[in-house]
């Protein structure tokens, strides 16, 4: 079966490796490069700690557990051109100031009941895990299984290895028109047609623009965030830090600008500091704003932070699904697309699975999980106009430009 991936951002490149093992062919198109987009605009999150219990906490279970072989897989056995993912299981710290301890508290005990591991930590362990932290804190709360990759690095590691299996990729290529008849076979190019049995919509915070080419509906909204990176220093900060204050963040519905604290140092020496959300469509205006509050609210976390010195800022678009579910499978009503798209921050994270997802809804692969709660046939995706609850479209099309084909 050829099998054509729209995107090639972490999620679009796992699609493509566990398609390439499943013995499928694949062709990856991308208007930019590998990780061009939201996955060179992140931080490289693989969380178990934000997930409250239910279906996305159930995905990034059995995530973490892939992600573990994945990347011991891929750095172990690199071929030409592959770089190292950078993973680094170092655990997470989730921390209360006062007034909040009571909830991060509850939050942590529902979780274990489905087995997110976590401990609480006294003073002197959290003192003895984080020296810098603020004596402000109330609690913190030590998740061990929370990791990180280098975004950009890990994707280009995921594709290389799927091109070494076979993939081919098709890059500064724009998806202009695509060929619907009974079902997809195949896509339009500036340089022709590409014939495929199934097309894989990867196209993240343009993935409904994505959707729309083929017909179809799929209620995916950009959702803009920032990052401040510090000069390079010696090693403050030992585990993924965050306010529990995130976890609202990261759920809320609000399109508003929201900010919380996340911290972390990277391999490099430089300290990474998030994060911002909010929906403004593909605006890059407005950026002093979230950034101020992120610095005001680290420095409160850790101190030293504001005798740091910045070395750059940057921000990028998530793609946020109004359920807080990423859209993987078979589209609603057009027979030969599937989708993988809408898992906003967590995608990188997410992403082996949703790959082992895709593998199983195109080719009959095993699937690692129920895939129906991901499905992208529910009713939250399916009654969007392409603007959104904030009335704000995309600014232009998905990997692709507004001309649509349709061909028998």
């Amino acid at each position: 079966m050829r099998v054509v991936v729209i995107g090639a951002g972490a999620v679009g490149a796992a699609c493509a490796l566990a398609l390439v093992e499943a013995g499928a062919e694949v062709i990856v198109i991308d208007r930019t490069g590998v990780a061009g987009e939201t996955s060179s605009r992140c931080e490289g999150n693989i969380l178990v700690s934000d997930k409250e219990p239910g279906a996305e906490a159930e995905l990034a279970i059995e995530a973490n557990r892939a992600w573990r072989a994945l990347a011991e897989r891929l750095d172990a056995e690199r071929v030409p051109g592959q770089p190292a993912t950078e993973f680094e299981a170092k655990g997470g710290i989730v921390v209360a100031f006062p007034g909040g301890a009571d909830a991060l508290s509850s939050f942590a005990m529902s979780q274990s009941g489905i087995g997110i591991r976590s401990e609480a930590l006294d003073e002197a362990a959290l003192r003895a895990a984080e020296p810098h932290l603020s004596p402000e804190i109330a609690l913190g709360v030590h998740y061990p299984d929370d990791a990180q990759v280098q975004p950009s690095l890990a994707t280009q590691a995921m594709l290389a290895r799927a091109v070494h299996g076979g993939a081919r990729l098709v890059l500064d290529e724009v998806v202009a028109g695509v060929v619907v008849g009974e079902r997809v076979t195949g896509v339009r190019t500036v340089r022709g047609l590409v014939e495929a049995d199934a097309v894989v919509n990867c196209a993240g915070p343009w993935a409904g623009e994505a959707a729309a080419l083929f017909g179809s509906t799929l209620d995916i909204r950009p959702r803009r965030g920032t990052i401040l990176v510090t000069a390079a220093m010696p090693q403050r900060v030992f585990h993924k830090v965050y306010d529990a204050d995130y976890v609202g963040a990261v759920s809320s519905a609000d399109a508003a600008l929201q900010t919380s604290t996340v911290v972390e140092s990277t391999p490099s020496g430089t300290v990474l500091i998030g994060s911002s959300r909010e929906r403004v469509g593909f605006s890059g205006e407005g950026l002093l704003a979230p950034l101020s509050e992120i610095a005001a609210k680290a420095s409160r976390l850790f101190p030293f932070l504001r005798d740091t010195m910045l070395l750059r800022t940057y921000y990028g678009f998530r793609p946020y699904a109004p359920d807080h579910l990423p859209a993987i499978g078979a589209d609603a009503t057009v027979a030969g697309l599937f989708h993988a798209a809408g898992h906003e921050g967590a995608g990188i994270g997410l992403a082996p699975t949703t790959g082992a997802l895709i593998a199983h809804a195109v080719l009959g692969a095993a699937a690692p999980l129920d895939p129906t709660p991901f499905l992208p046939s529910r009713a939250s995706l399916q009654g969007s106009d392409g603007r959104g609850a904030d009335g704000v479209g995309a600014e232009h099309a998905a990997h692709g430009s507004r001309e649509q084909e349709s061909a028998a």
